[in-house]
């Protein structure tokens, strides 16, 4: 039941703290002591997080409820209501013209020039989180090292060791403008070395399963009873196995299906440089089949929240943990699959490289290598698409009819 003004004033301080429900997760903790604070518990990236809205009845019924709201409006945008609630402060606090943030701002203006939308994003959306909250309201010249580790240790204890080291890194930028701009004359960053504080972990390569467990696999996903999109969304890494990230940002206007191909723009490739994706008959199936559910959005696979976004990151993911696969096959283990029935059937090893988008390039390169060996590629991946069909529907892996020299 929600609450009422009349019950919050009269509710009385008992020997022990207790809370009083208004629902969704807002709720009033009374202390001993008589104190009434209002309090939201909610999950973030698995994690219980805390956030208070003030003390009634300084903060009334209304006014906790209208921040209650928007917090959890924040939170269904995938954003973390008290990261964000930080950072808000740390950019009131940010008012002089040489912290952190100021020169951080000026530093990002500059930088971003000629990358990736998709690229700035992530740095931003990592210095808003990660950097600011630490570093802003600091001025920029009296940061020292120490400073720093804090930081990359407390991104480091989420579990986000890449995330803390890039932090690091983007930190040390940061500096190296300020001091070109006369901003500082130091670069604490330049002090540190990752190696010094992060800890070292061992590689682990992606979960896939035995070639000789591929026909379940296959069968598991022609039967999964989640929604069509994501069985195609599976089916379609399966034949082609791009990177996760490049299939869920997939756009219509990237196919060409006269031609069979499928052009994927640089901006969009780990290797940013353009790559080509010939499509197999069965691949060009299941694309017209999606085309049926989702032709009307620019993306093929458009998210369940906001059709102006793609699908998360984590659906095919939790599409294969629900089949039972969890710890045991991911979307990027179909490209380690591919790559070792490809090399074992005979095929060569810069055709695969190449359709991997493994292949070293550089930016002379670029526009050549992506369409090499298009010829044997297309062949390769129809004959790809055909082992798939038969290891499907025989129950067992055969032989590939042709063999690429």
């Amino acid at each position: 039941m929600a609450l009422t003004d009349t019950e919050i004033r009269k509710a009385k301080a008992s020997d022990k703290a207790y809370r009083m429900s208004d629902g969704n997760g807002l709720y009033l903790w009374l202390t001993p002591a008589g104190g009434k604070l209002w309090r939201w518990a909610y999950d973030y990236s698995g994690k219980e997080k805390l956030m208070t809205f003030g003390r009634y009845p300084d903060v009334p019924l209304a006014l906790a409820r209208e921040r209650h709201g928007a917090a959890r409006k924040l939170l269904a945008t995938g954003i973390d209501p008290m990261a964000q609630r930080k950072a808000e402060k740390t950019a009131q606090m940010a008012t002089s013209a040489n912290s952190f943030q100021s020169v951080a701002s000026l530093w990002m203006e500059h930088w971003q020039d000629g990358k990736s939308p998709r690229h700035v994003a992530y740095v931003k959306r990592r210095m808003d989180t990660d950097i600011l909250p630490c570093l802003g309201a600091r001025p920029i010249a009296e940061i020292e090292a120490p400073e720093l580790v804090a930081m990359t240790k407390v991104i480091e204890q989420r579990g986000a060791r890449d995330i803390a080291k890039r932090a690091l890194e983007t930190t040390g930028q940061v500096f190296r403008y300020a001091i070109a701009h006369g901003h500082t004359r130091r670069n604490p960053a330049s002090e540190i070395r990752p190696s010094d504080i992060l800890k070292t972990t061992r590689r682990v390569n992606y979960a896939r399963v035995d070639a000789k467990e591929l026909s379940a696999l296959l069968k598991a996903i022609e039967v999964y009873r989640g929604t069509p999109i994501t069985r195609m969304a599976i089916k379609l890494i399966a034949l082609t196995f791009v990177r996760t990230s490049e299939l869920i940002g997939a756009k219509w206007s990237e196919f060409d299906m006269e031609a069979a191909r499928w052009n994927i723009p640089a901006e969009r490739m780990k290797m940013r440089t353009p790559h080509i994706v010939p499509l197999s008959a069965q691949t060009i199936e299941v694309l017209e089949m999606l085309r049926t559910l989702t032709g009307a959005s620019e993306w093929l696979f458009p998210g369940d929240r906001s059709a102006a976004k793609p699908m998360s990151n984590n659906t095919i993911l939790k599409a294969l943990e629900r089949m039972g696969y969890k710890g045991r096959m991911t979307g990027h283990g179909f490209r380690g699959l591919a790559s070792t029935i490809l090399h074992e059937k005979g095929y060569g090893h810069e055709h695969i490289e190449l359709q991997l988008a493994h292949a070293p390039r550089n930016s002379v390169s670029a526009a050549y290598n992506h369409a090499l060996y298009l010829e044997p590629r297309t062949k390769m991946m129809q004959e790809w698409a055909d082992f798939l069909e038969v290891t499907l529907r025989g129950g067992k892996v055969l032989p590939f009819r042709n063999q690429v020299a």
